[in-house]
Parts: structure tokens; C-alpha cells; sequence
């Protein structure tokens, strides 16, 4: 049973000042404490299940084992753990493997001095983030790529309350949480969910999250 009651953090980068860098911006908060820092991949996995921090910063690119790698293992054995990424570029193909591998947010290293304390705030309570430079790209891209193949966007599908609890469950509301918010069941809220991965041809959270990324939903 934790005994502390700040927000206890886990953070993993292999560069040594850059990792004194951000422990410092996360210090500066008094409710916050960094519990153990990791070098490399595997020793941030070995850290995470020994502390069971409430929230793990990984760097994608650790030595060792990488940060995607890193977090499937983590979330394999804590499936609650709140994982936040680090990476230096905004490649969709490793946000999708991050987002699947079971992280919730996705931070761009050059924007962590202004970024970083909201990501934090943001995954620790369950929810998704991304830095804006990351959504914007995506959003760029997408746009593009209906524009190119001259499709429809599938969001138009959605009704009025199918947009509003597809923003609720991108940013990692639980059924429960929709429900109670919107005055209707859970079993309703699970009804247009699946409603909303079918129109939206996505197959899980995951991906229902990506979407919302790339379409502008939320950043």
C-alpha cells in the first residue's frame, strides 16, 4: 500500500542530461516525486515492476530494449501502468506501435520543456496525450491522404452523440465515466461504441485513439 500521497513518476532516457533535464521540470512540482530513473530498456522495465511508480516516462530509442518493447512488457504484467513516450520524431508508424503496445501518450523531446508537465497531468489521469506538433502532422497527413484518394471521411457517419462520446473514449474515459457524464447506462455507452468502431472501420481503443489524432480530435 503506497504510504506517499504525491504522484509517484518512473523516468527512462539513456542520455544522462537529458534525463536531469526533465527530472528537474517534473520536480518543480511539490506533489510530484521521481521514484527511479532507468539508462536503458531493461532496467526500466525491471524498475517499474519493483516500484510500481503511478506513471513511466520511457524514451523510445533506450538501449538494450526499446521503449515500445519496454511498455508491451510492462503493460503485460501491470495492465493499469500509465505509460507516457518519448521520442525525437513524430513518425505515425511509431505512434501506432506505441499506442498498441498499450502507452497513452506520445511526446516529442523538443517541446517536452512546455509539453511535458501536461502530458504528465494528462496520462496519469487515464487520459491520452499527444504533443501538438505530433497531432498536427498527423492531421496533415490525413487530409492529404483523403485528398488524394478523394474519400469521404468516415467521421461524417457519426451522429451528434456518437462524436461526443467517440472525443470521451479517445481521451480514455472508461464506459462508467461516459455513462455517468452523459445520464445514460453503461450498456448504452458500449452500444455506441461499437457503433462508432464500425462506422469508423477501427478494431479497438487503440486505434479509435489514432484516429482521433490524425482527424484533429484531440491532441
Amino acid at each position: 500500500m503506497k504510504v506517499s500521497t504525491k504522484l509517484r513518476i518512473l523516468l527512462a532516457d539513456d542520455h544522462t542530461l537529458l534525463r536531469q533535464g526533465l527530472r528537474k521540470i517534473l520536480q518543480e512540482r511539490p506533489d510530484w516525486e521521481v521514484v527511479a530513473e532507468a539508462g536503458d530498456g531493461r532496467e526500466a522495465v525491471r524498475q517499474t515492476l519493483a516500484v510500481q511508480p503511478d506513471i513511466a516516462i520511457l524514451d523510445i530509442g533506450m538501449p538494450l530494449l526499446n521503449g515500445i518493447e519496454a511498455t508491451r512488457q510492462i503493460v503485460r504484467r501491470l495492465p493499469e501502468m500509465h505509460i507516457l513516450i518519448l521520442s525525437m520524431h513524430a513518425n505515425e508508424a511509431y505512434i501506432i506501435q506505441a499506442l498498441k503496445a498499450g502507452a497513452k501518450g506520445y511526446l516529442l523531446k523538443d517541446s517536452a520543456d512546455t509539453d511535458l508537465i501536461r502530458g504528465v497531468v494528462a496520462v496519469a489521469s487515464g487520459k491520452s496525450f499527444f504533443s501538438p506538433a505530433v497531432a498536427k502532422v498527423m492531421l496533415d497527413d490525413y487530409v492529404r491522404h483523403l485528398t488524394e484518394k478523394g474519400i469521404a471521411d468516415r467521421f461524417d457517419s457519426l451522429s451528434e452523440r456518437e462524436r461526443e462520446i467517440f472525443q470521451l473514449v479517445a481521451e480514455g474515459h472508461s464506459n462508467k465515466e461516459i455513462a455517468e457524464l452523459l445520464s445514460v447506462s453503461p450498456t448504452t455507452i458500449e452500444t455506441h461504441r461499437a457503433h462508432i468502431l464500425q462506422k469508423l472501420d477501427v478494431h479497438n481503443t487503440a486505434e479509435l485513439v489514432l484516429y482521433a489524432v490524425r482527424r484533429g480530435v484531440i491532441s
